[in-house]
């Protein structure tokens, strides 16, 4: 480079200081690489910042040295990858992290998954592909760090026939309320529950009550119940296909043993704990869901709140939901729940409820990790 090309040059990189930081690690990435792309320095960690299409690489050696900054295409990922040797490879426990934390896994590299939460205060200045890559690099090699168990492709395939099965639920209620709603506005209401749907559908159908309607309306409001009519039968393929995997799978058939805890509740459990050790009790699980009061203490004082609402929100949704049906039973038979009955008479009901789903929480990683079935107190005290 002549001089005037390198003072340029520099003139240049003065202005625009991205541009220079961007050269740098252009650098750096081709000088740590053969002609053949092989990366031929020490590569320890690597921490990787997925995406859709461009994904950020940056690794590190084993004193804490960037010999890896990168930016690499889709269909580059596996065969970049594949050319380092075994490391340690980081990554955001986020959406298509568990196929990427599989295929990597097979070119026998060590990966772990952490909750992007957790990772976001290793985040260094402005937020970038670059620095989030570099703070997955960090975080990864923290031993507080807590990490996500990889699920497997069959897991992955059973949580999204719970997924899809919610999913159609919620469009089937706002089907329900739109009908009701669009015949409230000419005086036709009719009672709550599936009783009430039926004598609307059938004002829709019937050909007599059609005559009354405006044309428009009527095919409005056609279209909702035939949406509905095909939603009910997604629904029922969906519940059979959940019901023929629950069968198939012993821990969640013992899960359903547990009051509260159907069918649904079962094989969701069944499905997203991957390995209960990594829980060291009971509580660990509950506090996992969110179900545990959420703390602001200091000053050596403690100051609980409500629930901490983190983890899963589908499974404490299924255990809360699952906990008011059995206070709705204690009610009617409180000779067989005494303590569910000692705290409806000091706390609110939904305050009981989210009280025993933590009990079923404890309850239900009690069974996947010792086995074993649930036994009812008055049978357990017998033995």
């Amino acid at each position: 480079m002549w001089p005037e090309e390198r003072a340029a040059t520099a003139a240049f990189d003065v202005v625009d200081d991205a541009r220079s930081r961007h050269r740098m690690c252009q650098r750096g990435s081709l000088n740590n690489e053969s002609p053949e792309g092989v990366v031929h320095m020490q590569v320890s960690t690597i921490g990787v910042d997925l995406a859709k299409n461009v994904f950020q690489m940056h690794g590190v050696d084993n004193a804490g040295k960037v010999v890896i900054t990168r930016q690499l295409r889709r269909k580059q990922v596996i065969d970049f990858l594949s050319k380092i040797p075994a490391c340690l490879v980081g990554m955001e426990a986020c959406g298509t992290a568990h196929y990427w934390a599989r295929e990597i896994s097979k070119l026998g590299h060590t990966v772990r998954l952490m909750p992007p939460s957790y990772v976001k205060g290793y985040v260094k200045r402005s937020k970038n592909d670059a620095a989030d890559a570099a703070a997955i690099c960090e975080a990864v090699t923290r031993p507080s760090m807590r990490f996500v168990p990889i699920k497997s492709a069959d897991q992955q395939a059973l949580l999204m026939l719970h997924r899809t099965r919610d999913l159609l639920i919620r469009q089937r209620t706002q089907l329900i309320n739109a009908l009701r709603a669009h015949l409230a506005e000419f005086g036709l209401v009719a009672e709550t529950g599936r009783e009430g749907l039926a004598q609307l559908a059938e004002i829709i159908t019937d050909e007599c009550n059609r005559e009354a309607l405006p044309s428009a309306m009527k095919q409005a409001l056609q279209a909702i119940v035939d949406q509905l009519a095909a939603l009910e039968l997604q629904i029922g393929a969906l519940d059979r296909a959940i019901h023929a995997h629950h069968r198939a799978n012993d821990m969640s058939c013992r899960l359903e043993t547990v009051p509260g805890i159907g069918v649904i509740g079962a094989t969701a459990i069944a499905s997203t704990v991957t390995d209960p050790s990594n829980f060291k009790s009971g509580r660990d699980f509950a506090a996992w869901i969110g179900l545990v009061p959420r703390q602001h203490s200091t000053g050596g004082k403690e100051r609980l709140g409500g629930i901490s609402k983190q983890g899963d929100r589908y499974l404490r949704r299924l255990l809360v939901i699952g906990a008011t049906s059995v206070v709705q039973h204690a009610r009617r038979h409180p000779q067989k729940h005494p303590w569910i009955i000692r705290l409806l008479a000091r706390k609110p009901a939904k305050l009981v409820a989210v009280a025993v789903a933590n009990k079923m929480a404890r309850i239900a990683w009690a069974i996947m990790a010792k086995g074993g079935h649930y036994r009812a107190p008055e049978l357990a005290a017998a033995a």
